[in-house]
């Protein structure tokens, strides 16, 4: 469940940053709709790293580090 909804918010931050692309390019900067778009993609951003501090703090992800071969 956690690690869906992780998935679910990098889905949304790299939409609303697709998105944000898209305002510049066409409203060359006449719109605050790419600002809007960046605020979204801010606010995903913090989210998701909330969620992963609560989910690492629960138990429910475990770090692990890079394994040499």
């Amino acid at each position: 469940m956690i690690k869906a909804l992780i998935i679910v918010l990098l889905l949304g931050i790299l939409a609303s940053l697709g998105y944000s692309l898209v305002c510049m390019v066409k409203d060359e900067g006449k719109s605050d709709r790419m600002a809007r778009a960046l605020t979204w993609r801010i606010s995903l951003s913090v989210a998701l790293f909330v969620l992963l501090m609560f989910a690492w703090s629960q138990g429910l992800i475990q770090p692990h580090g890079v394994v040499p071969q």
